[in-house]
């Protein structure tokens, strides 16, 4: 597209020329989780490398095929380092009816309202990204969280790169809530048991949710080990009209992200990621400031599971957890606050630094949707 096309797409699309794009990590710059699982599909829903993307894997009926999922350093796309790449590692040829399998970004309704949906002045939405693989047909899908609607279109993969740019009219029936809970799912079905696949394809329509036919008309991901998938620079935004994709600063996503999830990796043997109090000889709490608001006081800790890998360091000595750290309940959206328990700390008050001691520890807080 030349300069001059580029900015008359933006003058057309009426819409804003920056913070247009609804998706977070669209450019698949951030992968706090890792840049790689494997053995992915066996268990249901779950966040495991790019940041704000889900896999919808249909919790009891997960698929019995198996994925590996990467953030892949790309070349051959001009404007783009990275892409998300699935690769079927077991295949799955015989399908339960439950099966299903989804990429999923959930978006909060507060960043929705701008689309009018459910009013008399409700606005188109255009979603465009990139990708290639093994040749297959695939579909795209908006959720109505809160009204239990949707809207739907095939879209066909081939061995190249293609942009795809698909509009959807705006939805008059179902308003979204102006709040921090999901309003729509943007979902790409990729495979689906006859529960989601034996009803009716109608394109481009809103219409009741009905679950036969969400993932008609598709090929299977998981038909065969030979099968991949890349896709990058996934773009939702207001208008009729798909604008050049809203490339923002790593700085920028990193912190869209944080919103949602904030993880401290091992970074050498000083590596402390909190500061707190010792209130018996065996029990402490650490502060740990959060780099964001997030989207809600975290509820858990992801961490690695094993307590030797997390330590203190105080009073002139170090020791090691003899309990993996917990989130304690005064946690809030900029500060979690973690319960740390050892076998014996050398004092029973002061001020004690935590830190991860193992390559294998992590220390994570979630606000995911």
């Amino acid at each position: 597209m030349s300069k001059a096309a580029e900015l008359a797409a933006l003058i057309g699309s009426q819409t804003a020329l920056s913070n247009r794009n609804l998706i977070i990590n669209g450019a698949m710059q951030v992968a706090q989780r890792g840049t790689s699982a494997t053995g992915i599909g066996g268990t249901g829903d779950t966040y495991k490398v790019l940041d704000r993307f889900r896999y919808g894997l249909n919790g009891g009926d997960a698929t019995a095929g198996r994925f590996t999922a990467s953030q892949a350093a790309i070349t051959d796309l001009p404007g783009f380092g990275f892409a998300h790449k699935l690769d079927c590692t077991t295949a799955d040829t015989s399908i339960a009816a439950g099966e299903a399998f989804t990429i999923q970004q959930r978006i909060e309704g507060q960043n929705l309202q701008q689309l009018a949906k459910g009013t008399s002045s409700a606005k188109a939405v255009t979603v465009s990204f990139y990708a290639k693989g093994t040749a297959k047909k695939y579909m795209l899908e908006i959720q109505d969280a809160e009204n239990s609607r949707i809207i739907q279109q095939q879209f066909d993969v081939t061995t190249s790169w293609q942009r795809f740019s698909i509009t959807f009219p705006g939805d008059t029936s179902g308003t979204v809530a102006n709040d921090n809970a999901v309003g729509l799912y943007l979902n790409m079905w990729l495979h689906g048991g006859s529960t989601y696949s034996s009803g009716t394809y109608n394109a481009s329509t809103w219409k009741a949710q009905s679950n036969a036919d969400r993932a008609a008309g598709i090929d299977s991901f998981f038909s065969s080990t030979d099968n991949e998938l890349f896709i990058t620079g996934v773009q939702m935004e207001l208008g009729e009209q798909a604008t050049p994709f809203e490339h923002r600063s790593f700085a920028d996503e990193l912190a869209r992200c944080q919103r949602y999830y904030f993880r401290i990796n091992y970074n050498g043997d000083n590596n402390y990621f909190a500061a707190g109090g010792v209130y018996t000889t065996t029990a402490a709490m650490a502060m740990l400031p959060l780099p964001v608001e997030m989207r809600a006081a975290p509820t858990a800790i992801d961490q690695s599971g094993t307590a030797a890998h997390y330590g203190s360091w105080g009073n002139g000595a170090t020791q090691v957890c003899s309990a993996v750290p917990a989130i304690r309940g005064s946690s809030s959206k900029t500060t979690c606050a973690i319960d740390l328990t050892f076998s014996s700390l050398n004092s029973a008050t002061g001020t004690y630094n935590y830190r991860i001691v193992n390559a294998s520890g992590y220390i994570g807080v979630s606000a995911e949707l």
